[in-house]
């Protein structure tokens, strides 16, 4: 079963090619700062550069390490798990091939997507806000359209898109019901960190 814990800051690498060779550095670094997982995402990268920079990242840091997008690759590096997309292999798909402990993780930014995010131990919701990190991100859905949709899935679900420090704290909030100071549904919001440049080297 997932632990919700690795969740609570989710590290995504950035694919800025002129940065690659500092990349397993800066992930490391983010990790000593408190990031509780990482997720590999080097959309420019070819299969064998991503295996190898994954292996490269779980050789120095003791958090779990999800790929991107590609299943074959997660378990091919011996990742932790994957996350996939709207475009990618389907959760159920994956849950056929994969190892029973193999974390699979699924993006959510609409009532479309529903399905296949229901099946995933994970979800990731958003954009929350506008960002300039991923181009095929789609429309910012705002606190309320992340909240709407959290409710509909019962998977601990994270924030996705534009998250900065100083937005931090209000996706942060959405983990207690403010009527029952009790955690809604049983479920915790958490936020991704996408390029983390304003804090690591």
């Amino acid at each position: 079963m997932l632990d919700p814990k690795i969740l609570r800051l989710v590290a995504i690498t950035d694919d800025a090619e002129d940065r690659r060779a500092t990349l397993v550095d800066r992930v490391a670094a983010a990790v000593r700062g408190g990031a509780t997982s990482v997720q590999v995402r080097l959309k420019g990268a070819t299969a064998r550069e991503v295996v190898e920079m994954t292996r490269s990242i779980m050789s120095r840091v003791s958090v779990p390490v999800i790929v991107n997008d590609r299943a074959d690759i997660a378990l091919a590096a011996g990742a932790a798990g994957v996350h996939v997309g709207e475009a990618d292999l389907p959760v159920a798909a994956i849950r056929r091939f994969a190892p029973a402990n193999f974390i699979i993780g699924a993006s959510l930014g609409s009532d479309a997507e529903l399905p296949n995010a229901k099946d995933a131990d994970y979800v990731g919701i958003g954009p929350v806000y506008g960002s300039d990190s991923k181009s095929d991100a789609g429309s910012a859905i705002g606190v309320e359209g992340f909240k709407r949709l959290a409710a509909l899935v019962e998977h601990p679900t994270l924030a996705v898109g534009g998250i900065t420090a100083d937005r931090a704290l209000q996706i942060w909030h959405l983990r207690v019901d403010s009527e029952t100071d009790r955690p809604a549904r049983g479920r915790t919001a958490f936020l991704f960190l996408r390029r983390s440049r304003r804090w690591l080297p």
